[in-house]
């Protein structure tokens, strides 16, 4: 093969993967340090300044969130780099629609967040089925926890399966999600996660409800701690709009 094939096909891996980087990849303007987000663009990026101890998610006031109060999730902690909205909505849009390339700048960026948790084990991606892969054209929990690997020197375990398809969540209520994805998680070799730490890797924390169950099924597999790491995460609500608590005599403490 001619030297200079070579040489164009190497390069066109190395852009393919996201390794390098001549434009930042939110507004596409020149860089020159090779960063992967611009500082015009970093400075607008929405990272939570004060977040649940629990869930992570953006909160209004320091505490546990409403939604941790009335119900507390399964992981120990979940942190995520973005908030779900701005530029860094637009990017996951992205992402998910094809541009693997992000997973370098995802990855990066989650880097710092590591610190956050007990260092774990191994990183454990939210599988998809074989036509969920098909579909979208490629794995994205796994590249980016692949991409993390690289990063960090955790290594990456696939540890379970998805054994069934389940329906498109993005209309879902909480409830509706729970019962979508009741039992479509399996652990394929309950040895490979048994008393380990393990860090589920995913792209977005919504209703927290995937998080729980494939959470669920690595504890009952005998997993030591579960954690969850995601780029982004839906905002919660503010502590002030939980429901009023009923009194003995069946009245609202406020109207």
């Amino acid at each position: 093969m001619n030297i200079f094939v070579r040489m164009a096909k190497g390069l066109r891996r190395l852009l393919q993967d996201g390794t390098i980087n001549y434009t930042c990849d939110v507004c596409g303007r020149e860089v020159f340090g090779g960063e992967r987000i611009c500082a015009h663009c970093r400075e607008r990026l929405p990272v939570p300044r004060v977040v649940c101890p629990v869930c992570g998610r953006r909160v209004e006031e320091e505490g546990v969130c409403a939604s941790c109060k009335q119900r507390r999730p399964v992981p120990n902690m979940v942190r995520s780099r973005f908030a779900h909205e701005g530029d860094a909505l637009r990017l996951m849009l992205r992402y998910k629609g094809g541009e693997r390339y992000l997973a370098q700048t995802f990855a990066l960026e989650l880097l710092p967040l590591l610190e956050a948790f007990p260092r774990p084990d191994a990183l454990v991606p939210v599988p998809m089925t074989a036509r969920e892969r098909r579909r979208r054209g490629f794995d994205q929990a796994r590249l980016l926890a692949e991409r993390l690997s690289a990063q960090s020197g955790i290594s990456v375990l696939c540890a379970a399966e998805k054994t069934r398809e389940t329906a498109q969540q993005k209309t879902l209520s909480r409830r509706e999600r729970e019962t979508n994805l009741r039992g479509c998680f399996r652990v394929a070799d309950r040895k490979c996660v048994r008393g380990k730490r393990l860090l589920i890797v995913d792209d977005i924390y919504t209703t927290g409800a995937t998080a729980d169950e494939f959470a669920s099924v690595l504890l009952r597999a005998g997993a030591a701690a579960v954690d969850v790491i995601t780029v982004t995460s839906v905002p919660s609500q503010p502590t002030h709009s939980m429901p009023p608590k009923d009194t003995s005599d069946g009245t609202s403490r406020t109207k």
